[in-house]
Formats: structure tokens, sequence, C-alpha cells
């Protein structure tokens, strides 16, 4: 590897891992089902970056880019049937909140 793609890595590998840390922390963490699913959405970004840096890293960016688009692809209809589910959790429950969804279920 060359310096500045050694440069170019490390600098966005950091940028990865904190999107990583911040998607985990949300998803984790967070009692209702709207910040979830954008601590979701966050993973996912870091996800992209991740293979978008290897493809340019490897030489491999047409490969890169393809995997990127499917990825969009995947994640757009992920996030439509999961926002929908959401909706149906909302209108059913009057809340997104998990802890009074497990009281419904006992």
């Amino acid at each position: 590897m060359s310096g500045e793609i050694t440069h170019i890595f490390w600098s966005f590998g950091l940028f990865i891992v904190m999107l990583f840390v911040i998607g985990l922390y949300c998803v984790l963490m967070t009692y209702n089902l709207v910040r979830a699913l954008i601590g979701l959405e966050i993973l996912i970004k870091g996800v992209t970056l991740l293979i978008i840096v290897a493809g340019y890293v490897s030489g491999h960016i047409a490969l890169a880019q393809s995997l990127v688009i499917t990825l969009i692809v995947i994640e757009v209809v992920v996030m439509t049937v999961a926002v929908g589910i959401v909706f149906g959790i909302r209108h059913y429950n009057e809340s997104l909140d998990t802890r009074a969804i497990e009281k419904l279920k006992g």
C-alpha cells in the first residue's frame, strides 16, 4: 500500500468505527422503536462506507459500487417494512416504547 492509500484507509476506518459505535449504541440502549431504526440506518451507512473504502483500497471500485447499490436497494426495502411494523405497533399499542410492548405480552 502506498502512503496515500494507507492514510485514506485509516482516516475513513476511524469514521467507520465511530459510525458502528454510534449505531450500536442507538440500537441497544434505546427503548424507542424509531430511534432503534435510526441506529440501524446508521449501522448500514457504516457498512456502505466500509465497502466503498475497501473497493478503493483494493482497486475494485466497480465491484464496490455495484455492491453498494445492491445494499441501498435492500436497505430501502427493509426500512420500509420495519417502519410499517413500527406504525402498526404504534396503532395497536399507542406507544413506541419497547417496555410497554413487553407489558402487553404478560
